[in-house]
């Protein structure tokens, strides 16, 4: 694998883009559409005859407890409930769905339910994906690319079997993505503020949406709408338990010890850096959490500044870069969280998300083979005693973030000087 092999948007026999013949371009988004509608029909097989992991089960017993008390009463009393109001109030309406007899007798059970959103996000995000290929935007995806992004492994895992929401937050930020080479900032708010009300995460590209906005003065259409949806939205927790909300919504910080940089620390079997948990960390531990944080705000912040004059395709990229930043430096990616940055790295580079979809889809097997106790999979829980045989695994996909930023970054300074170690030079012309 060298630079010149990840480079965005490498030229290849068949693409889905603009400058591709009309007739050429339809039947293999005809193919393409096709194979996102065969991995539909076999998440949901997969989802009507399994339970998943132990987010399904949690998740069940959140939406049992939301029902029986409240939300305030439920970020109160777990400090696992780290959702916002709009998973929460899903949750309880799917809650009282399955508890209905006629929903029992067709066999519709609450993680069913709960995997039905994110698979259906899976199969727009593949149309939202050819929507944009064919725009205007200088936005190229190779056929193959697009094809194994439509029948991808990972998300017949994750959205399949595992049993969270993360797929329908992808789906409204790759959308809010979109309103940007679409020139729509309200639509972009809008849509922002929609993959906020799934995961709190999406917030950490504010500032690349914000300043991408403000650079073209219409930044105050996107905030307004964004606001407007996230008040609308947040009203209950803001109103009545702000410090609630705070502290479990926007202060979680997933756990420490089972990915990339922490992981390697507890491997160093030192005892500061020995607990795997989201709460109540050794010193060191919140010591070396703040610092890998304030690593990814500053080079957030960075990249989104010097590149928000960037459009179409390159704003695509900057959207990517953000994603790689995160996944190398956070002190704690799940699993299912490798659907996060996989329509981002495909735009961003085909052959990088080549080789992620590969390195993610052997950990991700090898996950859930071993939490459900081997082939088939009904329910995969993971326990301390088995964390130990799958957590190593983790660092393939890991170890190919690394690799690609290398060869993606020594490719950007070859070409464009501004990228260069320490430089601020705003990046106003066509670049990586």
């Amino acid at each position: 694998m060298n630079a010149m092999s990840f480079a965005p948007n490498p030229t290849a026999a068949l693409e889905i883009g603009p400058r591709t013949r009309p007739q050429h371009t339809d039947r293999l988004a005809v193919c393409i559409v096709g194979l996102a509608l065969v991995a539909l029909i076999l998440k949901l097989a997969i989802a009507f005859n399994t339970i998943g992991t132990n987010d399904a089960v949690i998740f069940y017993g959140f939406a049992k407890v939301l029902s029986t008390h409240s939300l305030e009463w439920t970020y109160q009393h777990s400090r696992y409930f780290n959702h916002p109001p709009l998973t929460a109030y899903y949750l309880r309406g799917i809650y009282f769905l399955t508890e209905q007899k006629w929903c029992q007798e067709i066999g519709v059970h609450f993680p069913l339910l709960l995997r039905l959103p994110g698979i259906l996000a899976d199969f727009a995000l593949v149309l939202v994906l050819l929507r944009m290929a064919k725009a205007q935007t200088g936005l190229r995806i190779p056929a193959w690319a697009l094809a194994l992004f439509a029948f991808s492994p990972v998300s017949l895992m994750v959205s399949g079997f595992h049993g969270n929401t993360d797929p329908v937050m992808v789906l409204f930020l790759v959308c809010a993505a979109f309103m940007c080479l679409r020139n729509q900032p309200a639509l972009c708010g809008l849509f922002f503020a929609l993959a906020c009300q799934i995961k709190i995460v999406p917030l950490l590209f504010f500032p690349a949406f914000a300043f991408f906005w403000f650079s073209q003065s219409k930044a105050r259409a996107f905030l307004l709408s964004a606001a407007a949806l996230s008040a609308a939205l947040w009203w209950e927790p803001l109103l009545r338990f702000p410090a609630l909300f705070v502290q479990n919504v926007l202060s979680y910080g997933s756990y420490w010890g089972m990915w990339g940089v922490t992981y390697c620390l507890r491997l160093t079997g030192l005892h500061d850096f020995s607990r795997v948990s989201f709460f109540d960390l050794a010193p060191a531990q919140t010591f070396v959490m703040l610092l890998l944080k304030v690593l990814i705000i500053v080079s957030v912040l960075l990249i989104a500044w010097r590149r928000r004059h960037l459009r179409d395709h390159l704003f695509m990229n900057s959207l990517g870069y953000t994603w790689i930043i995160f996944f190398l430096f956070s002190p704690g990616v799940c699993a299912q969280y490798l659907v996060w940055l996989a329509p981002f790295i495909l735009i961003l580079s085909p052959t990088l998300y080549a080789y992620l979809l590969v390195a993610s889809s052997l950990f991700l097997f090898l996950f859930y083979n071993i939490t459900a106790g081997g082939l088939p999979w009904s329910v995969a829980i993971s326990s301390d005693e088995l964390r130990e045989s799958w957590v190593p695994w983790s660092l393939l996909p890991w170890a190919v973030l690394i690799v690609g930023a290398i060869a993606l970054w020594t490719k950007a300074v070859e070409n464009n000087s501004p990228f260069r170690l320490f430089s601020f030079e705003t990046l106003r012309a066509k670049s990586a």
